[in-house]
């Protein structure tokens, strides 16, 4: 009995290095671990009880890191409904990933194998900045194709080097992030550290944008770069589409021909002078009118029509009233505002608001569809999480 005792106290221990979370543990563990892999779960749910002892074992994987380094982490989404509702939570098993105490939106979606999940973690872990010795190393080196950060520190050490590397985590997939140290870096910043934003495809004749807030306060850093690394205009595709629409903002699409760089910059330009106020209340995108060809068909439009502008609400879509109207400035915002005022699903239903004037706002344009009342349905709704399976089949759309 004695020797039986030892056994099951001994059982727990096995996966000792996946900490449960609740309300009480769970602000220490984000603050104290550099990367922590969370795994939300529900006991009913049987594709929970399928990855549990995957995760687990893949866990066993970092038992030899550095305390603080890595953290597998599992949270029981009935009885911990709050943190659930807290990281928008509602599909089981789901996986996500926090650096320094901040989640990075984009969740897990691999192979649910021990040596995918490990392989995923691994990577998180290596640095993705890159050193440089001297301006001239980095003008060699850089891609001015991408949105590039530049940091430049006399030593390694300190709160301001430390913001960086918390940001250069936290933004390691919205920016490349450069590094020069030592003493030459006064030759280029007199005061000794500093930190830079150089635009994708930025002209040489511009210069590169300062951060002159203090380094040393990451909550001004923080919102700073984000808005400089996070475009307001992203490409859509069938792998990041789930990812965007648990985003929970409706999507404004320009749907185009891919290398009709043109159109690209036309819908650009008017999202940066019409919407960069609006980014928390729509997801303005980009999408090969050839891949969607789906939406476009439910919207009675075709590859001949690209490009064209659409909102789909996760209810319905709406056709913006024609490309060209970008060049009436305006016209785009009002679009937005018209979806989130409800007149364009009234408009639709109804016709145009008696107070009105005619034809001066941007949509939207009828189309065909076999209920002449109703505008099309959503189509991107379909790639939202579903209430009965753990995700939805991409070849649904």
């Amino acid at each position: 009995m004695f020797m039986l005792c030892i056994i099951l106290l001994q059982i727990p221990f096995v996966y000792a290095n996946v900490i449960p979370l609740d309300s009480g543990n769970i602000d220490s563990v984000l603050a104290n671990n550099e990367i922590v892999f969370m795994n939300f779960y529900a006991d009913w749910c049987r594709f929970s009880q399928q990855l549990k002892p995957v995760f687990e074992e893949a866990s066993n994987k970092f038992s030899n890191l550095p305390p603080g380094k890595v953290s597998f982490a599992s949270v029981d989404c009935d009885r911990n409904p709050t943190i659930a509702q807290k990281y928008s939570v509602n599909k089981y098993p789901t996986l996500k990933i926090f650096r320094n105490g901040e989640l990075i939106k984009k969740e897990y979606r691999g192979q649910r194998s021990v040596d995918g999940l490990a392989e995923f973690v691994n990577k998180q872990t290596q640095s993705t900045v890159q050193s440089f010795s001297s301006k001239e190393d980095l003008a060699l080196r850089i891609d001015a194709s991408k949105r590039n950060v530049i940091g430049y520190f006399t030593q390694e050490q300190g709160d301001e080097f430390t913001n960086f590397q918390k940001i250069s985590s936290a933004l390691r997939e919205d920016c490349v992030f450069w590094l020069g140290t030592g003493d030459w870096v006064h030759s280029v910043v007199p005061q000794g550290n500093g930190l830079f934003y150089r635009a994708a495809n930025s002209p040489p004749e511009n210069q590169d944008l300062e951060f002159t807030g203090p380094l040393a306060n990451y909550d001004s850093l923080k919102p700073w770069l984000t808005d400089k690394c996070v475009p307001l205009v992203r490409e859509i595709t069938f792998e990041n589409a789930e990812e965007l629409t648990e985003e929970g903002l409706p999507f404004l699409i320009l749907f185009r021909s891919v290398g009709d760089k043109l159109s690209e910059k036309i819908f650009q330009d008017s999202v940066a002078n019409e919407l960069a106020d609006m980014k928390t209340s729509i997801n303005c995108l980009m999408a090969d009118g050839k891949k969607f060809a789906h939406p476009l068909h439910h919207l009675g439009k075709s590859e001949r029509d690209l490009p064209l502008i659409a909102i789909d609400s996760f209810r319905h879509m709406y056709l913006f009233s024609g490309f060209d109207k970008l060049n009436e400035k305006g016209q785009l915002r009002q679009f937005i505002l018209d979806l989130h005022s409800g007149k364009l699903h009234r408009e639709f239903h109804n016709g145009p608001d008696p107070t009105a004037p005619p034809a001066q706002h941007g949509g939207p344009e009828k189309v065909a569809v076999p209920m002449e009342t109703q505008p099309p349905p959503s189509i991107f709704k379909k790639l939202k999480p579903s209430d009965s399976r753990y995700t939805v089949l991409k070849d649904e759309l």
